[in-house]
């Protein structure tokens, strides 16, 4: 910006002859590059600065128009250079405005004393009745926002996080809030104390108050028509659109909020969607999406789910107010017009159909169907991990990604099989079998956790858990043996070798971030000591323990695999390695078969109901086909097959590199 100088009497009169007017002249300040003929029928009140007034700016539909200011009254501002700001209805007061701005058709933008713009505002997540209140800030992130709403027990972690939130929301208190570079704000109403970043575009808002909008050019930020939002803060690349309504919430990056949706005292972290619904005191961890109108999320924590239309929980069943909440792990879906009654706990990658009315807890038997018969709670274990839509949503997730990559904030492990669900997997085998030994064979149906199992459900259970752990040791005993130079018996030994006991026992979810419970408690001691000092130190501890993933992973791996197939490393021979590559390259094939015939079901005549409308059936085959596709060809199909023929040719390659080390 250049330098700016004092109006003389000569531009007083110009601005006066076009229709300005300023009680007080001595207060603006003006550029050699400020072209007055451009500021029309302008109010200054107040301290005002303006920078270069030049150039043009386009506007939709290829318009092209003239920088300048027109009819607009300015209070104790500063504005950028190539500013075009027209038509205030009110005023702009105590802004500091970037270059290339386009402001029009508002009533207000202003700051009213001293705001932190939505820091510190503290939004009642997962229980309505309080008591796990998040203090919010500029870039909080999945991980911190976990331990603070979940860690409420440990005083000194939660205390000292507090008072690093508080340091920073002082650090940014002001009178004066920030408009941004390349921001353009047109046909908006009222918007208070709101700090807005570069590029963020703000198009027909009513009302914004109490908030900060973290746009960068490289990620910007979209707020639509019609949105009201109070006391919030708002992250890169997000969208909230048309008639959206926040109060004490937290938007992260990637998220969006669109078609009247309604949120409060939430949280919606990285890539989350809510469409028409509403939601009352959730944690949206990375992934949660709602896009029906008559879906209701309160009172819970989520993370890579998806909501059917009228899905529900409640905490309604109580005598001391709201205080029950629930849990759905990672990965967990709700079918349409689903019901369940808080508090309760669902596994991972576990589907929720019908209405449950007793409290649930189905978290050590993840991959799960959990639906209801006769007002039972009926768990079917394991059966999604046969299901080809659960290993589609764990390919899409990646790919669906809206954060640049230069402002990802939260951290996310994406991998579908990881030794936290591994974890439950082994403990829900234990549950499975310990039920078997201990009702007996001839028992038809077991009790557990507030559901019921059939005997034939769980014999399956163990069948797929058996498969599904073989397959996650294979993988990781291959990957080490490809990752490694091994000559003879020996390297193989020092190979497979863990690195330490550092991760060796339970793993967390951290809403998104998956990892040893050792590196964690080890972290949040950190916190409580001080050794962390400030939010940006907490942040990076975070990213080194995900960092450290692969390694902690094989540690885990590597005590699993003594315990399971009863081996010591120390010792292992080459035939015993081959035996769990054989035993790998089976479970492989074995899970990839369950998800093609998984497949084939949506392919079946059964499915083709309502295509060919008006033909026979010849022509109802060609409509589907013309719709749909044929089922050799579907791409998830293909890569099915494809992924068959590559770990087939991997393991015998393995195989085949081993028995040239016996020899």
């Amino acid at each position: 910006m250049s330098q700016h100088q004092p109006l003389t009497q000569e531009n007083i009169e110009q601005l006066t002859a076009q229709g300005c007017y300023c009680s007080d002249w001595s207060q603006i300040s003006i550029t050699a590059l400020t072209d007055l003929s451009k500021i029309r029928n302008t109010q200054f009140s107040g301290k005002v600065k303006l920078g270069a007034i030049t150039g043009c700016n386009v506007s939709y539909g290829g318009v092209s128009r003239a920088n300048g200011i027109y009819n607009a009254h300015l209070h104790n501002c500063e504005i950028g250079d190539h500013p075009f700001i027209q038509n205030t209805k009110n005023y702009i007061a105590n802004y500091t405005i970037g270059n290339n701005v386009v402001i029009e058709n508002i009533s207000m933008i202003a700051v009213e004393g001293v705001s932190t713009f939505g820091n510190g505002t503290l939004v009642e997540a997962i229980n309505e009745g309080g008591g796990r209140e998040i203090p919010i800030y500029d870039n909080l992130s999945a991980q911190v926002a976990y331990i603070l709403s979940l860690y409420r027990h440990r005083d000194a972690l939660i205390s000292n996080l507090k008072g690093m939130i508080s340091a920073y929301s002082e650090s940014i208190k002001s009178d004066r809030g920030t408009i941004g570079d390349d921001v353009k704000i047109c046909n908006c109403q009222s918007i208070k104390n709101v700090n807005i970043g570069n590029s963020a575009v703000l198009d027909g808002v009513s009302s914004l108050k109490n908030g900060s909008l973290n746009s960068y050019k490289d990620a910007p930020i979209y707020v639509g028509s019609e949105v009201m939002a109070e006391n919030f803060i708002i992250s890169s690349d997000a969208v909230v659109d048309n008639a959206c309504i926040i109060t004490n919430s937290f938007v992260g990056q990637g998220c969006t909020l669109d078609k009247h949706y309604s949120a409060e005292h939430s949280v919606f972290f990285a890539n989350s969607q809510g469409f028409n619904g509403e939601a009352c005191s959730i944690f949206a961890g990375p992934y949660t999406v709602t896009h029906h109108k008559s879906t209701l999320l309160i009172a819970g924590m989520f993370s890579f789910m998806n909501a059917g239309s009228g899905s529900n929980q409640s905490n309604h069943m109580y005598k001391l107010g709201p205080i029950h909440q629930g849990i759905l792990e990672r990965g967990a879906k709700t079918t349409s017009n689903s019901y369940v009654l808080w508090p309760s706990k669902v596994g991972a990658f576990t589907l929720v159909s019908g209405r449950h009315y007793k409290n649930v807890d189905s978290s050590s038997l993840p991959f799960s169907y959990l639906v209801e018969s006769k007002d039972e709670s009926i768990l079917i274990p394991g059966i999604n991990l046969r299901s080809v839509g659960t290993v589609r949503d764990a390919q899409k997730w990646v790919k669906r990604d809206k954060r640049h990559k230069a402002h990802r904030t939260d951290i996310i492990n994406f991998n579908l099989l990881s030794p936290f669900t591994i974890h439950k997997v082994v403990e829900g085998l234990k549950i499975l079998k310990d039920l078997r030994a201990l009702s007996g064979l001839n028992t038809k149906e077991y009790s557990y956790g507030g559901m019921k199992i059939n005997a034939s459900a769980l014999n399956k259970g163990i069948r797929i858990y058996e498969i599904v752990i073989h397959k996650f040791l294979g993988n990781s005993i291959i990957s080490r043996i490809l990752n490694e130079d091994i000559n003879n018996s020996n390297d193989l030994r020092k190979a497979l070798l863990p690195n330490s006991k550092y991760g060796q026992g339970k793993w967390l979810d951290v809403s998104g971030l998956i990892c040893p419970l050792e590196a964690f408690k080890d972290f949040n001691e950190s916190v409580e000591n001080r050794e962390l000092k400030n939010l940006h130190e907490v942040q990076e501890a975070l990213k080194t323990i995900h960092n450290n993933y692969y390694e902690y992973e094989w540690n885990w791996a590597a005590a699993l695999l003594e315990k399971y197939f009863e081996i010591d490393l120390a010792k292992i021979s080459v035939k015993q390695v081959i035996s769990i590559v054989e035993q790998w390259k089976e479970s492989v094939v074995a899970l990839d078969n369950m998800l093609y015939l998984d497949a084939k079901k949506e392919f079946s005549l059964s499915t083709q109901v309502g295509f060919g409308v008006d033909g026979n059936v010849k022509e109802r085959a060609l409509d589907f086909a013309s719709v749909r596709g044929d089922f050799d060809s579907n791409a998830t199909v293909v890569e099915i097959l494809n992924h068959i023929e590559r770990k087939t040719m991997l393991g015998n390659s393995v195989i085949e590199t081993l028995k040239n080390i016996a020899s």
